[in-house]
Parts: structure tokens; sequence; C-alpha cells
């Protein structure tokens, strides 16, 4: 095992542990919105960049999918779930995955650079907040060239991510855009900014629910993550 990995299993192990989970409490109003948003700002990419026909016929593998969540929401998205597949690092998170997904969905455990996988394999390889977890930069490069290769000619890597830099946390790192645009050379991302910054929408959610939206809506300069689109042309 590399240093940076067993860096990144420390750094998700702390968040397991420490206070991060009640700051993202699904009910909570802040986290509600910004989950919503960022389903809805999914489904409408994936209306635009796949036929709906096809929804339920592509093949997606998520990096870093964590206890399912984000797997979960496909499967409501029409996706089918012989065709989803999850990589995890941490076994704990693996085993939740395990118990709450369907078992027609497969997922692998361990070092995602250690997957053998067939080149071209996806339609979508997907990853959410993993990259601003890995500090390195040479494993950042590979895991990002390993997606590509992964991902079927006409196909895209889906990424959401946060692009600043968070000074409470210093194990995490923002992936600027021109970052994310250095990682996959050879593509023209189609990219969105949503999620209002957590700590501007939980001092609003004190103050009245109502104002997220408004000032989401109305500002979008603090919005801190995106989605992105990164599609890999047709041979």
């Amino acid at each position: 095992m590399t240093a940076e990995l067993q860096s990144v299993r420390d750094r998700y192990a702390r968040r397991e542990h420490g206070d991060f989970q009640n700051l993202y409490e699904r009910l909570a109003p802040y986290p509600h919105y910004s989950w919503q948003e960022r389903e809805r700002v999914l489904a409408q990419l994936l209306r635009k960049k796949l036929q709906s026909a096809a929804v339920s016929e592509a093949k997606c593998l998520e990096i870093g999918c964590g206890s399912g969540n984000n797997l979960q929401q496909l499967l409501s998205l029409g996706f089918s779930a012989n065709n989803l597949f999850g990589n995890e690092l941490l076994e704990s998170r693996v085993d939740k995955a395990r118990a709450q997904l369907p078992s027609a969905i497969t997922i692998w455990a361990g070092d995602a650079l250690a997957l053998d996988l067939p080149q071209n394999a996806f339609d979508i390889v997907y990853q959410s907040t993993v990259f601003s977890s890995i500090l390195d930069k040479k494993f950042q490069e590979n895991l990002a060239a390993a997606m590509w290769a992964w991902t079927k000619p006409g196909g895209a890597v889906l990424w959401y991510d946060f692009i600043y830099n968070n000074p409470r946390n210093a194990d995490v790192r923002g992936v600027p855009i021109s970052r994310l645009k250095a990682l996959f050379p050879d593509a023209a991302p189609s990219i969105r900014r949503v999620t209002l910054a957590p700590p501007v929408g939980r001092g609003l959610a004190r103050i009245s629910p109502r104002l997220i939206p408004m000032v989401n809506s109305c500002m979008p300069i603090l919005r801190t993550h995106i989605w992105a689109w990164i599609a890999k042309p047709q041979i």
C-alpha cells in the first residue's frame, strides 16, 4: 500500500469517527436542500447527455462508492442494478454498501488502481468527492487516467467535487476547474456550479430555511461544488 493510499484511508476514517456526519444529517434543512439540488442537476445532465431509453442500459462504475448512497440514487433515476458497479477502499463502507444495495450491484473492495478491469468497459465512470481527499497530485493523475481508460468512447467521466480549499479541514483540498481540465486533457467537460457553501447554507438555515434557495439562486458565486460531464470522444 502506498503512503498516499494509507493517508486517504486515514482521512476517511477520521471523517467517519469525527463530527462531520452531524454536519450533513440529511433531514436538516441545508443538507436536504443541497441533496435535492444535486439530484436535480444530475437528472438534467443525464437527460441531456444520455437518451432516456438508454439509462437502464448504461453501465456505470462509481469510484469511492462509500456506503452506496450514490448508487441508490442512480437506481432511483432509472439505472439497472445489473449495470451498476462500485469500488470502495474502506472495508466498513463496503459492508454497508453490500447490506443496503441490491445484490445485483457488484461492489469491489480495495484500491481502485488495483482493479483488473478492461478498457472501454463503462458508459459512465463516476466519482463524488474522492479527488478532493487525494492530496498527492501523481495519485490523482494515475486515478484519472485509469477512469478515462475504463470509459467507453462516447461515454463520460461523471464528476462531483468541490473547487475551493476548506481552511478548517486539512484532510481535503479543492479541485479547481483548471485542475480538472489538466487531469482530462483530451476532453471538453460540461460543467455546472452547484451546492451553496456549507457555512453559508447552515447559517441561513438557522435564520430561515427559505433563505437557502433564494441566496443559492441569486448568488451563484457562493456555490462551492461542480457537476462535470467529461465526455470521451468517439473513435
